[in-house]
């Protein structure tokens, strides 16, 4: 969660209810059930590691002041390091999906760019998964447990050029897929 709310902060600082309204809108559904506090208590945690400062702006007449989030650069750098990684061993697809989202909003990366280093690194898993497999010393038992991370790892896949479809379609007609 915290690389996605400092991915968030790129475009421009912000305060948290709004952080959380970008948040749950790029999930959808999924996003409802999201904490409240969960977006407050990780700023503060982002604030002591020194990757977020913040301060107070004036409200309206009918809300209180705010504090407005902003990156600094030890954040931008956690940012694009975020970005760059490729890690596939327990994919979190929520997270991935953040991550899509944060680098087209702010336009910190290609999403599709994103979408062919993870599919890289999963064909490389994968690759390395079937190989083990086919070894006639390995258990039958441990097979099973091969077989179950082929399938896995083919469903990630899929995933994958499902995202690519998407944001392939998003970038070539300049509005979500489906509008």
């Amino acid at each position: 969660m915290q690389d996605v709310v400092l991915a968030m902060l790129v475009k421009e600082p912000t305060h948290g209810y709004e952080l959380r309204r970008r948040i749950r809108d790029a999930l959808g559904p999924v996003g409802d059930a999201m904490n409240a506090g969960q977006v407050y208590s990780t700023l503060a945690r982002l604030g002591k590691a020194g990757l977020v400062t913040s301060k107070r702006a004036d409200g309206l007449p009918d809300r209180p002041d705010r504090r407005v989030y902003a990156l600094t650069p030890a954040g931008q750098q956690r940012v694009a390091a975020w970005l760059a990684e490729v890690s596939w061993p327990k994919p979190d697809l929520t997270e991935f999906h953040l991550k899509l989202v944060a680098a087209a909003t702010a336009r910190l990366a290609d999403p599709v760019a994103l979408v062919d280093a993870q599919r890289r690194e999963v064909l490389r898993r994968l690759r390395d998964t079937q190989r083990a497999a086919l070894d006639r010393s390995v258990d039958p038992v441990a097979g099973l447990l091969l077989e179950g991370v082929v399938l896995r790892l083919r469903a990630d896949l899929d995933w994958l050029e499902a995202c690519e479809r998407m944001w392939t379609e998003r970038d070539r007609t300049g509005r979500k897929a489906g509008e």
